[in-house]
Formats: C-alpha cells, structure tokens, sequence
C-alpha cells in the first residue's frame, strides 16, 4: 500500500518539475512546498528511491519514474475531480474546493472516481482552469502565459489561476477574474507597480488594479486559442 505521505511528495514533486520545465526538484523547494523540514524531505526521498518511485541525487535534485509519475498523476486526477464535485454537486465556493480535495483525494477508489466523472460529464478542466488528467494517466498541455507579462493592450482569456490561497481566490472573485473571463491590460505602472487591467469584454466589464505578484498567478490564452 502506497501511503498517504508518499502520494503526498510524488504529487508536489511532479508538479514542482511541471513548473521548472521538468527539471529536477531540488529537495529545499520541495521541503519549502510540503512545509517539512529538510532532514524529513530528504529521508522520504530515499524511501521513493527505494520504493523505485523517484530517483534522487543529492546535488541535481529528485525526478519521478514512469511509476512514480503514474502514482501522481492518479492522485492529481482525483484531486481535480473532487473539486469540481464539490463545486457542481455541493456547491462550494472555488475558494474552499482546494482545501477539501485535499483531505479526500487520497480516499478515492477507482469506482468513486469512475460515478463522480459521469456524474460530471467527464470534465477536462478543474475549478481554477487546472486540466484533469485523462484515466489513462495523461496530462493534458494548455500553454499559457503569465499576465504579468503581458504589455499595454494585450490581453486574452483567463485560463488558470493557482488554487493555493483560498484568500487570493476570494479576492480574484470580487474583481470577477475566473478561468473563461476576458482580460486586457490597459496600464503597466512603472518600478514593477500593478497593472490595471479591464475584467470582461462587454458592457458589465470593469477596471481593477493587480499587484505584478498577483497577476502572475493569472495565465492567459488568446482568444485564438480558445
């Protein structure tokens, strides 16, 4: 039996790699992200090494298996299907998805996980824009680009924002930037200042100011790509 804690590291481990261009995880950004300290990352480390589930060198960093990388994607699946359940079938707020998918994603047996992607409509996307793993355990490319580096008149549709502050989602929400909402920058403030930004593209739409940290939580895709 894989456990809780394993499942735990090779998810972040694969995501951490996700977001460094697939290069090997350092164990202090992964102790960082698990909020452990680094003695602790380092022995669950040789325990994945052993278990033939990541390989790890102490200078380069840590990389997933073909087995380990099957184990994560499977738990990153439940995940994601969880928070749209809760979402869709119990109505809670995207801010609170996350958290709860957190507790029950280990817990999801292959029936469950079958009933609730019927149930659904067999989604291909979370709640903030994350793509769900197909069953087969293929994770599905949506390329994106930061909005914090967009200039002056460009723009383009919310695809994600990052799901790990509830209160950031909170605040998203009030100024109405969800995956799916249009979004230009009108103004990049000098000496790295926010940028104020339109929200929408109709009548209803509205101007908000985004911290440069914020925005870059917010990845956008052209409308072409849509």
């Amino acid at each position: 039996m894989i456990s809780r804690a394993v499942e735990d590291y090779l998810k972040t481990i694969y995501k951490l790699g996700q977001e460094n261009a697939a290069e090997p995880v350092s164990t202090g950004a992964l102790a960082e992200a698990l909020d452990v300290s680094a003695p602790s990352a380092t022995g669950m480390l040789k325990k994945l090494a052993e278990l033939h589930l990541a390989e790890h060198n102490p200078r380069r960093g840590v990389t997933l298996t073909p087995a380990g990388e099957k184990i994560a994607l499977e738990v990153i699946r439940h995940h994601r299907l969880l928070e749209c359940y809760l979402q869709e079938a119990l109505g809670y707020s995207w801010d609170a998805v996350h958290e709860e998918a957190d507790r029950l994603e280990h817990l999801v047996s292959d029936e469950l996980e079958s009933r609730i992607d019927a149930l659904l409509g067999y989604p291909t996307l979370d709640p903030h824009g994350d793509p769900i793993p197909t069953r087969e355990g293929v994770m599905p490319a949506r390329a994106s680009r930061p909005l914090a580096t967009l200039g002056p008149a460009e723009g383009g549709i919310v695809g994600r924002v990052t799901d790990g502050d509830a209160a950031k989602l909170r605040y998203l929400a009030e100024m109405g930037l969800f995956p799916g909402v249009t979004v230009t920058v009108l103004e990049a403030l000098p000496f790295n200042g926010p940028l104020r930004v339109r929200v929408g593209a109709d009548a209803a739409s509205s101007e908000q100011l985004l911290g440069r940290e914020l925005a870059g939580e917010i990845f956008v895709r052209s409308a072409s790509e849509e």
